[in-house]
């Protein structure tokens, strides 16, 4: 029998999170607004912006009897073996029940960029490496995998997909991010927020919106964008998200969108998102987020005007510690400063999630299944399986003009480079070695990382592998990034770049190396992102690309240098010929391009989408059933596919949109659809698109965004700059204004023919 409303399960999500409001005193409603980071206050690195100037330590004691609202990484501040961390966390969450008057526990969150980010657990390729993939359905599976690991151990939020298009690749969170294109973005982060929300866990986008946008591509640099291109480029990924992925949180950006800090943004956080959008999830801000409106933006003068500022914005929830929505924010309160309307507002949402989750239930368990006993085993085989798929799967091979690979079984190979022996090569700023463990030196890093010379020694039984260019038949070169934070990388968050130059001096390495043999070099680069390579064409006999594959990334490079692996991944960012050529993606005007009004030529080495494969295909039999579609309407697109070599490989068919004459300057071509085809030696596959009108709608002024008819070119290409075949169709009838209900992804089909 239930004694008040809001314990009966059978009663609406709504009703029950209303009814457990309206029993809660003004400190019990803002204790579920806070967070706690135990741990986050000890010596060593910051692994969060200005944590150590900014941390304050929380007395439990007076705060655990009013609630507590989340609790920040109790697995990824510090190592702590998986079975030991479910036991301490089940814990804290009975002592966190057992203080407050009615038994609410905490809803505890942790980062899973790159897999759960704990010591032990399964570390999968960056998102950099899942644009590469062109593949929603395994991202989707791999996140499906990453939240039932962190679910066995009592984790309920994970801080993830990251949403940010690039726009300007000097930027350290690059590596983060999926791609310079809205719709591979958009596609591939919806994928991962379906599986991870699939096992219970809430999936968190970020960061919005604009951080990706700064000036200069710098940390938490301003945004100046215009509303177009936040409207088509930017939030694109965000809608579909939450729309088609079922997303039930979202993380404030840290910078500011022209003066206006996205933390204190209402037209964003509320006017977009709640009313626009009708989203009903919680907002919570990015660590730290809500101090800096008062020490970093300077728009607030103390704690607590900072937490009114964020409060009625629409920010629900203060990560990682407490600091202006405890104490600071009471006081407002009580002052009349900030209305407690405000407070009841973020409240009911987090005792809605905190309802879906079962934590108001009767029956709600402080012990998580790996809580129960014995061990714990994060990285079992079948995850280490999939990250090989993810990390295979995302490895680009950009040049084999040489034709050298794949190498010979029984080679005489010099491996070479500061990266040919590096473990940490492999891994981005968010997996847990490089994000906690290098503070702990003494402990090992949890899980296999083969390098790429034991990956290239257990391929290649057979051969002679040395590190003198000058006994060798062929060279490979491992060069990259060092993933870090805050300057202590080339690459990750606070690690920007000044320009896109190979860092660390591996440029004049390469060139030395080159100049001091005659042997073919191969290029293979372990990077967070895209570098320069302009100086070196037509001196490489090869040149393979992998954004920071994961544990299994060894392997995967090393299978496609030695053939077992037929390289499908395309390049989820252009790859400049110049240092000097960004910032550029290839979303640009006309003007954006070569041209006689500029001596400068932006055009990359290696476009957006490129890819190359150890077999041929040949596109044939393309069109569509008509030539006129209504501006409300659909059309079939097709191309058959043929694979004309000697072995199985992927094709990656992408389908770009040409909008010859627009009421504004829009890009020349954008992706509006895409699929890998999969065929054996001499099959074919017919791949059809369903492409919808609304896919050729943008933004005409702010706030409104149209499909008008007149002629469009729909393009099928190998890359933005390798198109096959082009088809052209007018858009009939009238205009028609698009929103949030438009149809955003184009389907696909593909049909294999029988022989």
């Amino acid at each position: 029998m239930h004694h008040h409303p809001w314990q009966d399960t059978s009663r609406p999500v709504e009703e029950r999170a209303a009814d457990l409001l309206s029993r809660m005193t003004l400190e019990e409603k803002l204790a579920q607004l806070s967070s706690v980071w135990p741990g986050s206050e000890s010596d060593g690195e910051d692994v969060a912006p200005l944590q150590h100037e900014v941390s304050e330590t929380v007395d439990l004691d007076a705060l655990l009897p009013h609630g507590l609202g989340q609790l920040t990484r109790p697995f990824g501040t510090a190592p702590v073996e998986p079975a030991e961390g479910a036991r301490a966390l089940a814990a804290f969450q009975t002592k966190v029940a057992a203080a407050n008057r009615f038994g609410i526990p905490a809803l505890a969150h942790e980062e899973c960029l790159t897999g759960f980010t704990a010591w032990q657990a399964t570390i999968f390729p960056t998102p950099l490496a899942w644009g590469a993939t062109f593949d929603p359905a395994l991202v989707r599976e791999m996140a499906a995998a990453i939240g039932d690991s962190m679910r066995s151990v009592g984790i309920h939020q994970g801080l993830s997909p990251v949403l940010d298009v690039v726009r300007d690749p000097r930027w350290g969170r690059t590596e983060e991010s999926i791609g310079e294109d809205p719709y591979l973005v958009a596609t591939l982060a919806t994928a991962y927020v379906a599986g991870l929300e699939s096992t219970g866990i809430v999936s968190t986008l970020k960061h919005f919106a604009g951080y990706s946008a700064s000036r200069g591509a710098r940390n938490h640099g301003p945004v100046s964008i215009g509303p177009r291109e936040l409207a088509d480029v930017i939030l694109p990924p965000f809608e579909m998200a939450l729309r088609e992925g079922g997303a039930r949180s979202v993380m404030h950006a840290y910078n500011d969108l022209d003066g206006v800090p996205a933390a204190a943004h209402t037209e964003l956080l509320t006017d977009l998102l709640r009313e626009e959008w009708g989203f009903a999830g919680t907002v919570v801000s990015d660590y730290f987020g809500v101090s800096f409106l008062e020490l970093a933006h300077h728009v607030a003068d103390s704690p607590a005007r900072a937490a009114a500022l964020a409060l009625a914005a629409g920010v629900d929830v203060e990560l990682p510690g407490l600091r202006c929505y405890g104490e600071p924010l009471l006081k407002a309160v009580r002052s009349g400063e900030v209305p407690e309307e405000l407070v009841d507002r973020a409240a009911l949402r987090v005792l809605r999630q905190k309802c879906e989750l079962g934590l108001l239930d009767p029956d709600w368990s402080a012990a998580p299944p790996a809580a129960s006993g014995g061990t714990v085993d994060l990285d079992p085989p079948a995850m280490r399986a999939l990250a090989r798929r993810v990390a295979e799967e995302s490895v680009v091979l950009l040049d084999n003009s040489g034709g050298v690979l794949p190498v010979h079984p029984t080679a005489r190979i010099a491996v070479v480079g500061p990266y040919a022996e590096e473990r940490a090569a492999m891994l981005g700023c968010y997996t847990f070695p490089r994000h906690v463990g290098v503070e702990h030196p003494e402990l090992p890093v949890g899980v296999e990382i083969p390098t790429l010379l034991d990956a290239l020694g257990a391929e290649l039984p057979g051969a002679v592998l040395t590190d003198s260019p000058a006994d060798a038949d062929i060279v490979i070169a491992a060069l990259g990034d060092r993933s870090g934070l805050f300057g202590r990388g080339t690459s990750g968050e606070g690690c920007d770049a000044a320009d896109l130059t190979l860092p660390d001096g591996q440029a004049a390495f390469l060139d030395a190396l080159l100049e001091s043999t005659d042997k073919p070099v191969v290029l293979v680069l372990l990077t967070g992102r895209p570098y320069a390579l302009g100086r070196w064409e037509g001196r490489l006999a090869a040149v393979v690309q992998a954004f920071f594959p994961g544990e299994e990334g060894g392997p995967a490079v090393a299978g496609v240098l030695t053939g077992r692996v037929n390289p499908s991944g395309r390049l989820p960012v252009s790859v400049p010929r110049g240092t000097g050529g960004q910032p550029w993606t290839y979303l640009v005007p006309p003007l954006g391009l070569k041209g006689d009004a500029s001596n400068i030529d932006p055009t990359p080495l290696y476009p957006f989408g490129h890819g190359l494969s150890y077999t041929s295909f040949e596109w044939e039999a393309a069109g569509a059933g008509a030539d006129t579609l209504p501006t409300d309407g659909s059309a079939e697109i097709r191309v058959t596919v043929r694979n004309t070599g000697e072995r199985a490989g992927t094709e990656v068919v992408q389908l770009y949109l040409h909008d010859p004459v627009a009421r504004v300057a829009r890009p020349v071509v954008q992706l509006v659809g895409y699929t890998r085809v999969a065929l054996e030696p001499g099959q074919a596959a017919e791949v059809v698109f369903d492409f919808h009108a609304d896919l050729a709608s943008y933004t005409v002024r702010p706030g409104q965004r149209v499909v008008e008819p007149g002629a469009v070119e729909l393009r099928l290409a190998a890359s933005s700059a390798d198109v096959r075949h082009t088809v052209p169709l007018t858009l009939t009838g009238p205009e028609r204004t698009v929103g949030f209900g438009r149809r955003m992804t184009c389907g696909t089909e593909v049909r294999v023919l029988q022989p």
